[in-house]
């Protein structure tokens, strides 16, 4: 019998957390397809995995038993993938950074251009994620490293080194009323619709509708997207606003839409991000240092 480990990695997701809709959220899929997958990996094994109540999903006996074994399992499986992806790109001498949006800012083409002084011969492919993959293709090895804004799902269970802080400001549509002042408070937009991650993302929606700093007061969203171009033509369309990094004016710039400060919301955060495993990999280690000396900064120890 045959079993995608992708039905595995959602049975301990939801083993976990003891919540379909946290489950869902964590593994950035939608509550339904959760549910179908679950109810897949138990027609296959012949066997129930949970009981569903009000309370939440509690595993029976035999669910308990695969609870207990899928970590190692999965862990196991992701090593030797990620192992074998990063033993090709060696052989290549090719380094795959991920990306999302303009996370490194300017510094970027620096940092790579170091790299190419500290390992010649190698070449930096560089790989842009969408906003529903937030770690950039780091948590399927598809890459080795990755730059990245704080926070994002799963940043716990990676090694990370900030390289930058910048203010947030607010992209608005130009015709809107707030277009015009220098600078805008954020509780005047705590009633204004928001242009959003997909809500599969989690944390990092969460933190780009300041969801912590709006004095209880739920976001509205007016739209959803998933890539700047999307983003940048919904607000333009005046279905909303959006928070965003204050470089976000210099690379996203475009007809319809004006950037202004925000007054009364933290900064955002850029950090170079890597696996626990590749703590071992030299490679990785000198471009993480390219970043840091690039940016003046110390690694931290």
């Amino acid at each position: 019998m045959d079993v995608d480990t992708r039905l595995v990695r959602y049975f301990a997701a939801v083993a976990e957390e003891g919540s379909l809709t946290r489950a869902a959220q964590r593994l950035y899929v939608s509550q339904p397809a959760l549910t179908k997958q679950i109810k897949q990996l138990e027609a296959l094994l012949g066997v129930r995995l949970f009981t569903r109540s009000r309370a939440g999903m509690a595993l029976t006996e035999a669910g308990q038993v695969l609870a207990e074994r899928a970590p190692a399992l999965l862990a196991t499986c992701d090593d030797a993938l990620r192992d074998t992806k990063s033993a090709a790109r060696r052989a290549a001498r090719v380094l795959r950074i991920g990306f999302l949006a303009s996370a490194a800012n300017e510094p970027t083409q620096d940092i790579i251009a170091r790299f190419g002084v500290v390992r010649p011969g190698w070449r930096v492919d560089m790989r842009q994620a969408t906003w529903s993959e937030p770690t950039a293709g780091l948590s399927e090895g598809d890459v080795d490293a990755a730059l990245l804004r704080l926070p994002f799902p799963g940043q716990e269970a990676l090694r990370v080194e900030v390289l930058l802080t910048e203010p947030r400001c607010v992209a608005l549509p130009a015709s809107h009323p707030l277009a015009e002042c220098d600078a805008i408070p954020f509780s005047e937009l705590w009633d204004e619709p928001f242009v959003a991650a997909p809500p599969e993302t989690g944390a990092f929606r969460d933190y780009w509708l300041a969801a912590d700093e709006r004095d209880g007061r739920p976001p509205r969203i007016g739209a959803t997207t998933d890539q700047p171009d999307d983003w940048l033509q919904a607000i333009a369309n005046g279905y909303g606003v959006a928070l965003a990094p204050e470089s976000a004016a210099r690379f996203y710039s475009r007809p319809g839409v004006v950037y202004r400060p925000v007054i009364g919301v933290s900064p955002s955060r850029v950090g170079i991000v890597w696996p626990p495993a590749a703590d071992a990999n030299p490679v990785v280690q000198d471009f993480v240092d390219c970043c840091l000396e690039v940016m003046g900064k110390t690694r931290e120890r």
